[in-house]
């Protein structure tokens, strides 16, 4: 990493600052979900996602879904 601001390239100062932003909003709102139980249901569909995506099943296709979307009016006109 560069020792000053003055040599550091645009991505990296992007990167700084965007790091800086994400930690400060973080330390002003805080988790709103801090010291709240989740549901035992919703432990259990994480836990059964989390098994399903590392035995390699992903959901749908993208070429299924691509085809479930075109069905709707005006859909492939704005978003291209």
């Amino acid at each position: 990493m560069a020792a000053n601001v003055g040599q550091l390239s645009t991505d990296e100062l992007r990167e700084i600052i965007g790091s800086v932003v994400e930690q400060k909003l973080k330390e002003i709102l805080g988790d709103p979900d801090e010291g709240l139980e989740m549901r035992a249901d919703v432990q259990n569909r994480l836990l059964r996602q989390k098994k399903a995506v590392a035995n390699g099943e992903r959901g749908e296709e993208l070429e299924d879904v691509a085809k479930r979307l075109c069905k709707y009016p005006g859909f492939m006109s704005t978003h291209k």
